[in-house]
C-alpha cells in the first residue's frame, strides 16, 4: 500500500486504496489525506448527519456536508 504525507495530520501514513468520492474533492482527498484521518472524518460525518438530521437525498444537505468535509480535512471550506 502506498504511503503519503497527510496534509491534515502531517504524518506519513497509508494512502487510501481509491478516491473516496467520485468528484474533484475525492481526488484531492485521495492525493493528500491519509487513511487514518479519513476514518476519523467518517465518524465525524455520521455525528453531523445525525445531529442535523440531514437528508442526503436533498442537494442543500449534501452541499453542507461537502463543506463540512473540507473544513474537517483541510481546515476551511474552499469556494
Amino acid at each position: 500500500m502506498a504511503e503519503i504525507t497527510c496534509v491534515r495530520c502531517g504524518e506519513t501514513r497509508s494512502q487510501m486504496t481509491a478516491p473516496p468520492l467520485p468528484n474533484e474533492l475525492g481526488g484531492r482527498i485521495y492525493d493528500t489525506i491519509c487513511q487514518v484521518c479519513w476514518q476519523e472524518w467518517l465518524q465525524q460525518q455520521t455525528a453531523i448527519i445525525n445531529h442535523y438530521g440531514l437528508d442526503l437525498r436533498e442537494s442543500e444537505p449534501r452541499k453542507f456536508l461537502m463543506q463540512q468535509t473540507e473544513a474537517f480535512l483541510f481546515g476551511q471550506p474552499q469556494a
